[in-house]
C-alpha cells in the first residue's frame, strides 16, 4: 500500500497541468498549487500517507458530509422534507433550480442544500453553539481533538458572501429557512472553514467504510442503513455537476471541496483523503481526482467491481 501511494505521489509531482486554485475566496487564492498529499486509513486503523498528508487545509464542502450525518442523527428522515436527494446537474452555487422547485435544494451537498442542513441542525441555538457541536462531532469521528476552524478563511468567506447569502435569502422567501439568515450563514461559513490534514480527514471518514462503525475506535457513529445512504449520496452528488464523471473515472463515493480536498470511501476497504489545491473547470481537485483514479486502478477498489 505504501509503495502504491509513493508511486502515485511521484507521478503527481511530475504533472504540469495542476488545475487552478479557487480564487473567489482570497484566503484560498494564496495557496501554493504545487502541493499534493494523500492518506489512506484501513478499518483496522493502519495508516499510509504520502506527500503533504499532514498539512492542514480548508475542507470546505467536505464538511457537508459531517453536517448531513449530524442532521440525520438529530431529525432523521425529516431532513428530506427540507432538502432533496437528487443530483443537481448545476454548479454548486447555482440559484436556478431553487426558483423552479419552490426553494427546496436538490441535495445536501450543493451550497443551498448545505445551508438548509445547517438551518435544520441549529434548532433555535446560536451559531456559536451549533459550531461547537459541529466541531465536536468532527473531532469525535476523526478521534482527534486538535482539529480547528480557520477563522481567516471563515472571515474571507463572510466578506465574499453575496452568492451564498442570495441562496439563503431566496430559500427564506419560500419559508424554507427557520433561523435568521445571518446566523445560518455565519455557521455555514465557519463549517466550511474547518481545517484538517489528509490523515485527519481519512480517519474522520472511517465510519463510512464499515457500515457506520469506526472499527478502529469500536464506536458506532450511525446505523448501517444510514452509512449506506450517506455513501450513495456522496456517489451521486458529492462532486456537483461532475459527480457522474467522478463515478465513471473513480467509481467510489466521494466528496470534494474547493480547498482542493477529496474524501473518498471504498466500502469495507479504506477511507481515502487526497489534497491538491488546483481545481478543474467544475471546481474539483484536478490531481486529487487523477490520484484516486490511479489508486483504484492499482487496488481494484471501485464499487463497480474489478
Amino acid at each position: 500500500m505504501q509503495d502504491i501511494l509513493d508511486k502515485i505521489a511521484e507521478e503527481m509531482a511530475l504533472r504540469t497541468d495542476r488545475g487552478k486554485v479557487a480564487d473567489y475566496i482570497p484566503q484560498l487564492a494564496s495557496i501554493d498549487p504545487d502541493q499534493f498529499g494523500m492518506a489512506i486509513v484501513l478499518p483496522d486503523g493502519r495508516q499510509f500517507s504520502a506527500g503533504c498528508a499532514d498539512k492542514a487545509f480548508s475542507i470546505q464542502s467536505i464538511s457537508k458530509v459531517f453536517t448531513l450525518t449530524i442532521a440525520l442523527g438529530k431529525i432523521g428522515d425529516a431532513i428530506w422534507s427540507r432538502v432533496g436527494r437528487e443530483p443537481s446537474g448545476d454548479p454548486f452555487n447555482s440559484i436556478v433550480q431553487l426558483e423552479h422547485e419552490a426553494g427546496k435544494p436538490r441535495n445536501p451537498f450543493i451550497n443551498a442544500g448545505a445551508i438548509a442542513v445547517v438551518d435544520a441542525i441549529m434548532m433555535g441555538h446560536k451559531p456559536k453553539e451549533t459550531l461547537a457541536e459541529i466541531l465536536q462531532f468532527v473531532r469525535f469521528v476523526a478521534n482527534d481533538e486538535s482539529i480547528f476552524f480557520d477563522s481567516r478563511v471563515a472571515q474571507s468567506e463572510l466578506l465574499h458572501r453575496d452568492r451564498n447569502a442570495s441562496l439563503a435569502h431566496f430559500m427564506a422567501s419560500f419559508g424554507r429557512i427557520k433561523h435568521p439568515v445571518e446566523n445560518v450563514l455565519g455557521a455555514y461559513f465557519h463549517q466550511c472553514a474547518i481545517a484538517m490534514s489528509c490523515t485527519q480527514l481519512a480517519n474522520a471518514g472511517l465510519f463510512l467504510v464499515s457500515d457506520g462503525m469506526n472499527m478502529n475506535t469500536g464506536v458506532r457513529v450511525v446505523s448501517p442503513q444510514r452509512a449506506r445512504r450517506i455513501n450513495s449520496l456522496m456517489l451521486m452528488c458529492g462532486h456537483y455537476d461532475g459527480s457522474g464523471e467522478f463515478a465513471y473515472r473513480v467509481g467510489l463515493p466521494g466528496k470534494s471541496g474547493v480547498g482542493g480536498g477529496i474524501l473518498a470511501i471504498a466500502p469495507g476497504k479504506a477511507s481515502i483523503a487526497v489534497w491538491s489545491p488546483g481545481l478543474d473547470d467544475i471546481g474539483n481537485s484536478k490531481l486529487g481526482t487523477e490520484a484516486l483514479e490511479l489508486l483504484v486502478q492499482h487496488t481494484g477498489w471501485s464499487i463497480f467491481g474489478h
